[in-house]
């Protein structure tokens, strides 16, 4: 028995291995919903141009709505020999109204379906993931007005650099997130274009209207070329792009998060939500959502490594090598909104130590660049010769074992006459974020102000 999808030219069917490799179903059932809103779209342009005729259209239209129910309630049966959702679907439409169904499928072709099936999906995955991180953004943004003004160090090198605040800290990734969102933003508005009526890749002789199902179905227009509309994975590789850079910031927030909440850190405590135990050790609470978090981003970018090397090779127009555009892509948006919903709870959780950052952002003499400053703007020295200066004095502390603070003004003037006791006011941690007014600076008033704007523009009240 040869396959009854294409097996007119062929007398036997399939090797058994063929069958399993190029069956789809188990992964782009996926794709019901937009396959059949596809359908109903192209059936519609059929019967509105007098293709096909108005009692067939209405058949086609309720025996989909009926199917539709039925892959809801988990009541459809999906068939590995129907090898993809297309097939699946049309088979059933069969089932239901007869020869009727086979007009579905004129003026297009499986190939220019999936197009805008996979369209349809990572447009409407694209719309979950920026509402994802608009939550994670809002989240941060209210914590860090509520800790506009707490001190912690700052790092470079993983070495402590300088004071900044903790608010500082998260709108960072308020900023980053907020890239993210353009990059999807960007995505979305390039996919937006309609390959419906492509056909197999060189159009069709029927006088269809891609405008009309362009319209039916949101896209801003048609696919203007018909070898790309069915040969095109920009759209896919754009957003898995977007996915991995987003998954990348995430995870640098759940390093942070795992390092902040450690006992030699003990910057934050997670809530216990978002915290595990341990089977041996009862001490112990393990931030294994944040871990999680940093590790799925290599699925995430593993994904868009593997669609890059599959499509590499590719002629025009459409290869079976497509087939693997999706399995790959469903994980990598479901695992980036996972991700995206466990972070966010994360921080809506999170409440840092605020008296123990404090003390760890005034350690090993954090403040020396103030003082440089100060040196600068008090007594005119270059700042090369600050440099110099204040360098002489943090090894000065370092030799006695105390902070710069801690050092007299007698001391001080052993190395630069000119100073006055007045040097030993920027010496302080809040004088030094407080000092840091300029432009997306660490100063509590800056951050205040950054997350009231933020929270402004994500429709929440600061």
């Amino acid at each position: 028995m040869s396959n009854k999808i294409w097996g007119g030219r062929f007398a036997d069917r399939p090797d058994a291995v063929l069958e399993e490799i190029n069956a789809s179903i188990d992964f782009d059932r996926e794709l019901a919903a937009h396959d059949i809103a596809g359908s109903l779209a192209h059936v519609a342009m059929l019967e509105k141009t007098g293709i096909v005729a108005k009692a067939d259209a209405e058949a086609i239209r309720d025996a989909l709505g009926r199917i539709h129910g039925e892959i809801e309630k988990g009541a459809f049966s999906f068939s590995r020999e129907l090898e993809d959702i297309h097939m699946n679907i049309e088979s059933r439409l069969t089932e239901l109204i007869g020869p009727a169904a086979g007009r579905l499928h004129t003026a297009r072709s499986r190939n220019d379906q999936v197009a805008v099936d996979f369209r349809l999906y990572i447009r409407a995955a694209i719309d979950a993931i920026d509402a994802a991180i608009r939550a994670l953004q809002t989240a941060l943004a209210e914590k860090a007005l509520a800790h506009a003004g707490s001190v912690m160090p700052g790092f470079t090198h993983m070495q402590p650099a300088q004071p900044i605040t903790f608010g500082h800290h998260l709108l960072a990734y308020v900023e980053m997130l907020g890239r993210d969102r353009s990059r999807f933003k960007d995505a979305r508005a390039r996919l937006n274009e309609c390959p419906l009526g492509a056909a197999a890749l060189a159009g069709t002789s029927f006088p269809i209207d891609r405008a009309a199902t362009a319209k039916t179905l949101g896209f801003d227009r048609p696919t203007a070329n018909s070898l790309d509309s069915v040969s095109d994975r920009d759209f896919v590789i754009e957003t898995l792009a977007a996915a991995a850079l987003c998954a990348v910031h995430l995870s640098r927030l759940a390093e942070e998060i795992v390092l902040w909440a450690s006992p030699q850190f003990g910057f934050v405590r997670l809530s216990d939500r978002f915290s595990t135990g341990s089977s041996i050790m009862p001490q112990k609470r393990n931030p294994d959502a944040a871990e999680l978090v940093r590790a799925k981003s290599g699925r995430i970018i593993g994904a868009l490594t593997a669609l890059l090397i599959v499509l590499k090779g590719l002629p025009l127009a459409y290869s079976k090598d497509l087939q693997e555009d999706k399995e790959g892509t469903f994980d990598a948006l479901e695992t980036l909104s996972l991700c995206l919903a466990a972070t966010t709870g994360m921080i809506s959780d999170l409440e840092p130590d605020v008296a123990r950052m404090k003390a760890a952002a005034g350690a090993a003499y954090a403040t020396a660049t103030d003082l440089a400053d100060y040196l600068v703007r008090e007594l005119g020295l270059p700042f090369r010769d600050a440099h110099r200066v204040t360098g002489r004095l943090v090894a000065l502390a370092a030799k006695k074992n105390v902070g710069l603070e801690k050092l007299s003004l007698a001391e001080l003037k052993t190395v630069e006459p000119r100073l006055t006791k007045a040097a030993l006011s920027v010496l302080g941690v809040e004088n030094s974020v407080a000092s840091r007014t300029s432009y997306g600076g660490t100063a509590p008033a800056n951050v205040a102000a950054a997350a009231k704007k933020w929270l402004a523009a994500l429709g929440k009240r600061g």
